[in-house]
């Protein structure tokens, strides 16, 4: 925890925060919160939020997430879980062939970004390089509720990544 708290703090001073393609690509975004994500105790990435002006998330405005990898994933690893996770969240979506569009493999230290458009639109980058937009009406609210919702699978990532 003290690690985190010192890497958010090292990233939000001006002049020393991180090149993110969501600042590239989102106006006035500033990252608002982190946290590692792990599945039966692995890390699996790195997750930072960015909001306008680092300010608290509201789903009303646009808002960007970057992961980091840190281990290796096929592109079908990533469509999996995924397709499970607006499953568990709701109800499934005919996303599929989009995702595939969208997602690549990932190896450790690979990052992939999602911006939100207005609700129903989301960008994706993978290691700065844009990929697709993923289209399909209240997919901001779906996709991104993946990790910054209120049924996520873990409430103290969720948190942490939410800055709160």
């Amino acid at each position: 925890m003290r690690s985190l708290v010192l890497a958010i703090a090292v990233a939000t001073l001006p002049g020393i925060a991180p090149a993110s393609t969501v600042t590239s690509v989102l106006p006035d975004a500033q990252l608002r919160g982190a946290a590692t994500f792990r599945f039966v105790g692995l890390p699996i990435y790195e997750a930072r939020l960015f909001t306008r002006s680092g300010a608290p998330l509201d789903w009303s405005t646009d808002f960007g997430i970057e992961l980091t990898y840190l281990r290796n994933l096929t592109e079908n690893d990533l469509v999996e879980s995924t397709m499970r996770e607006l499953e568990r969240t709701g109800e499934a979506l005919p996303l599929r062939g989009q995702l595939e569009r969208c997602y690549r493999d990932v190896r450790k230290g690979d990052s992939f970004v999602a911006v939100s458009q207005g609700p129903d639109r989301v960008g994706f980058w993978h290691n700065g390089k844009r990929m697709c937009t993923l289209g399909y009406p209240r997919i901001k609210t779906r996709f991104m509720a993946i990790f910054v919702g209120d049924n996520t699978r873990s409430k103290s990532f969720t948190r942490d990544l939410k800055g709160e």
